[in-house]
């Protein structure tokens, strides 16, 4: 009998800089993207609220990385969901180095400056898609100007928390 495990990660945050869009010798597409969350409590001693901040590592692949790096602007609210990775890397002074992060299947755009929002998840043969479609975005399906994005139903409110 095998044991199960979960890998499971699932945000909202705001963007705290622009996507890096950058593609492998393979040209597989990879963006890279930072989200802070934030929470806050009150001690129950009754002393004043309190607030931290936590900032996330995100990592898209293949089509979804496209969109990432279309879609997406510093200051922008989405939820992603994916899993957590830690790779090893070398840093420029040869020294190790770790770090983890989040390698996303799945983004929605809660807001935008423009108030806008979309849903778009990776499926299992890595093109993205809005979500409940099984049409492929293409690169020509987004312009510069937010009347060229997909009908894509308005899903901010059905976040469940």
């Amino acid at each position: 009998m095998s044991v199960r495990s979960l890998n499971k990660v699932m945000l909202i945050g705001n963007l705290t800089r622009d996507p890096n869009l950058r593609f492998t010798p393979s040209n597989t597409a990879v963006c890279s993207f930072g989200i802070a969350t934030n929470r806050s409590w009150a001690p129950s001693d009754g002393g004043e609220k309190q607030e931290r901040v936590e900032y996330h590592n995100i990592v898209a692949w293949s089509k979804l990385a496209d969109i990432c790096g279309q879609l997406l602007h510093k200051g922008d609210k989405i939820y992603v969901e994916g899993r957590l990775q830690t790779r090893d890397w070398k840093g420029e002074d040869g020294t190790e180095r770790k770090t983890t992060e989040i390698v996303i299947d799945n983004m929605i755009l809660l807001r935008s400056a423009s108030g806008q929002g979309a849903s778009y998840q990776s499926d299992d043969d890595d093109l993205a898609s809005p979500k409940g479609k099984k049409k492929a975005v293409k690169d020509e399906d987004f312009g510069d100007d937010q009347d060229d994005l997909p009908n894509v139903e308005d899903v901010s409110d059905d976040v469940p928390f």
